[in-house]
């Protein structure tokens, strides 16, 4: 059962929301929105940014840690994820992993601009995530 009550998802879905509206989507048209709560009750957003060379592109949970870390923040909560789409989209599998990288057990709520919501866990879309436990870098990198 989440520990999150039901008025701070709705600020969740808000600032997710608030993100996907300064999201740089100019190819895809696909905006994003990411609103990421902290241990402390801190909301970091992040949204996605396109770039020509697609490779290059910043989804918006990825650029929500990316700020979260930058910031000091190491544990988290909860993110509420906004998508054009219906029913809301879940992130994709490069986010999945970044995201249980940090906390596999995170509440995710996805949203969409005309109210649908959804709420799942991190582990029930990357049951079997690899999360590096005894990965060790290469001797010539220590």
């Amino acid at each position: 059962m989440s520990r999150i009550a039901g008025r701070l998802w709705d600020r969740l879905a808000q600032e997710a929301l608030a993100a996907r509206r300064a999201a740089y989507a100019p190819y895809s048209r696909f905006k994003v929105g990411a609103a990421l709560l902290t241990d402390d009750g801190t909301i970091i957003r992040g949204c996605n940014v396109e770039n020509a060379s697609f490779g290059l592109c910043l989804c918006a949970e990825r650029n929500a840690i990316g700020t979260a870390v930058t910031m000091g923040y190491r544990s988290f909560q909860a993110l509420a994820i906004a998508t054009p789409s219906s029913p809301p989209g879940p992130p994709c599998g490069m986010c999945l992993q970044t995201l249980a990288e940090h906390c596999s057990d995170l509440d995710l709520l996805l949203v969409n601009p005309a109210g649908e919501r959804q709420r799942t866990k991190l582990r029930r879309l990357l049951p079997h995530a690899f999360c590096g436990k005894g990965v060790r870098p290469p001797a010539h990198l220590l």
